[in-house]
């Protein structure tokens, strides 16, 4: 077991969800139940399972739930394209975002692999 707060992967995974639920609040009001809720949720499971990784026991159990918040950084990362596309965001702010997320994404595989080979 190790605290959360230490990696700079959760720390990173935290900071994208603040961004996320920050410039979603400009989004359309019709999409508050659907893409809003959806993506917001996808981003704040990625430092979440991180977290509860980090209380598991076993290094095996803590790549599993590592695997869950990539699931959701890949989620994360395709409704910030849709969002994109349907003009919610600006390309520049949606640059920024993909950057950040594909930057977890690397960081959530290379822990997974350290984690495995143990």
């Amino acid at each position: 077991m190790q605290n959360y707060k230490d990696l700079k992967v959760w720390e990173k995974a935290h900071e994208f969800t603040l961004k996320v639920y920050d410039i979603t609040k400009s989004f359309p009001k019709e999409e508050i139940y659907s893409l809003t809720n959806q993506l917001r949720r996808a981003a704040s499971s990625i430092p979440a399972n991180i977290a509860e990784g980090c209380g598991k026991n076993s290094q095996a159990d803590f790549a599993n739930f590592l695997n869950i918040g990539l699931g959701s950084a890949n989620e994360s990362e395709y409704y910030l394209l849709l969002s994109k596309d349907l003009l919610y965001l600006k390309s520049e702010i949606f640059e920024i975002l993909n950057k950040i997320i594909n930057e977890i994404k690397a960081m959530l595989i290379a822990l997974i692999n350290s984690k495995s080979k143990l």
